[in-house]
């Protein structure tokens, strides 16, 4: 099999392409309602590519039921035999890394090298919950030590049941590795909710599972939008709920899972700081500001929007600020040079730019703007903007824009800047940037975030756990407690006397 069986590879004619509104045990369904789709959009050109069929509350109820009665299959397969499933998955899409690549672009008008990398990111995922499984270690039986005589105690881990993923759109396929991988590790089986924004990445992927070996029922996808997420996440048969999206959809989200207490993980949004301090370099400090605040196009819920800079850098910090954000190219992914795509649609884009509009109106002064190329007139486009001094309860410093919009504040003192980085309700990541080894590390324990970053991008490895404090969410995702997160921590006492 050389090419994805997905009718977005092919050229559009004047029938465009329809997927599903479910798949289950390999099987596509088809809307019960045919009105119930929604079109998809190629963000670079704004152009109709195709329509998403949304799934029926029977079609949903199908999905869980099918994926309860594979779950005892699948947990008898040994760690090692899943393990082995997941890395055949990582190497169907290292060998499938351009046509997924380009997936990546036509849906949502990556560059290149943003889609390049998040399939990297997939592989990396895969590749690692595989290594995972086949070392065993950590789904081993282990002993407890008690004060007592005459008894024994053991500790280990199972799968937690049917899991309901619900994935975002700016990162389809990466934060949908995220979840599948682990639960997949820990045994448990999926009914997966793509964004219907971009679910062609998410069935080209799914196609890949399948090719790879993981039995019909393991993994079952149902398309549509919220509402079908809604009744996902309500059905009495799930046991877990990964949830990644927006902290309002989050606490929907959290409500519907006190119901039945469910298992639960919410990656949700975020506010994060960049610090720069006096001792700073300057043009390292300009490279990770343009890469956390306008990589993807600011769509990021780790996106280091609010920039602290030590007021004795902070004249020579925004000059050449504005020359590295005047020099990004804000285009097509065909373009040369590209290094900023669209926004994911024209709701999205007429969201941040009322956003800036509000946050401008309450008083915020606009320090400069990027431009974006002269052919983007078509596609969801935004030029970077840059927001200086912003008052501490104007909306643009306080709440997530998902858009390419970046803060830059003043501060004089250490105190002062963690005291600036903290004051929010949010606490996902941070980074700061110093050439102080010391003061480095009373950073990234006074800051109160998930991850902090020193003097480095936004580099995610599966083997370093994601997830943050406060409205950022509950739980983590990837690295061991990744793993966990899809399983129940169980117990055995037994009386050792003969």
């Amino acid at each position: 099999m050389n090419t994805i069986d997905t009718p977005f590879f092919a050229a559009v004619g004047n029938d465009l392409p329809v997927l599903p509104a479910a798949r289950i045990a390999g099987r596509a369904l088809r809307a019960e309602v045919p009105e119930s789709r929604s079109a998809i959009f190629n963000a670079s050109t704004g152009e109709a590519i195709g329509w998403q069929e949304s799934a029926s509350a029977a079609q949903i109820d199908e999905a869980v039921r099918v994926a309860s009665e594979a779950f005892a299959s699948w947990r008898a397969f040994t760690a090692a035999q899943r393990g082995e499933i997941l890395r055949k998955v990582a190497e169907l899409v290292e060998a499938r890394r351009d046509q997924l690549t380009v997936l990546q672009m036509r849906v949502s008008g990556k560059p290149p090298v943003e889609a390049w990398t998040d399939v990297s990111d997939v592989i990396a995922t895969f590749n690692y919950y595989a290594d995972l499984c086949t070392q065993g270690t950590a789904f081993e039986i282990e002993s407890i030590v008690l004060p007592g005589d005459g008894v024994a105690a053991e500790r280990f881990h199972v799968p937690v049941g049917v899991a309901a993923l619900i994935v975002p759109w700016n990162f389809p396929m990466v934060t949908t590795a995220w979840k599948i991988a682990p639960a997949l590790a820990a045994g448990c089986t999926v009914v997966l909710k793509p964004s219907e924004l971009t679910s062609p990445v998410e069935c080209a992927l799914v196609d890949l599972l399948a090719e790879a070996g993981v039995p019909e029922g393991v993994v079952n996808v149902v398309n549509g939008g919220a509402e079908v997420g809604a009744l996902l996440t309500r059905h009495p048969l799930v046991d877990k709920i990964s949830f990644t999206g927006s902290t309002a959809a989050g606490k929907h989200v959290m409500r519907a899972a006190a119901e039945d207490m469910k298992r639960l993980t919410l990656e949700l949004g975020g506010k994060s700081a960049l610090i720069v301090r006096e001792d700073a370099d300057v043009e390292l400090a300009v490279s990770l500001a343009v890469g956390g605040a306008f990589t993807n196009a600011g769509q990021m819920c780790s996106a280091t929007a609010r920039i602290l800079v030590h007021d004795s850098l902070y004249r020579k910090f925004m000059t050449a600020f504005e020359t590295a954000v005047s020099a990004l190219v804000v285009a097509a992914p065909g373009t040369r040079d590209v290094a900023m795509g669209p926004l994911i649609s024209e709701g999205q884009r007429t969201r941040v730019q009322a956003l800036v509009e509000a946050g401008v109106q309450a008083g915020a002064q606009v320090a400069f703007q990027g431009q974006s190329a002269q052919d983007t007139d078509g596609g969801f486009f935004m030029a970077p903007v840059v927001i200086a001094e912003p008052s501490a309860d104007n909306i643009l410093w306080t709440d997530e824009i998902f858009g390419p919009v970046a803060c830059v504040k003043s501060f004089r003192t250490d105190d002062e800047a963690i005291a600036l980085a903290n004051d929010t309700r949010y606490g996902l990541v941070a980074t700061v940037v110093t050439r102080n080894k010391q003061m480095a590390q009373h950073y990234q324990c006074a800051v109160r975030a998930g991850l902090v970053w020193v003097n480095t991008p936004q580099l995610i490895y599966p083997h370093v756990s994601w997830g943050g404090f406060g409205l950022s969410g509950l739980g983590r995702e990837l690295g061991l407690a990744g793993l966990r997160s899809y399983q129940e921590l169980r117990h055995t006492m037994r009386n050792t006397t003969p």
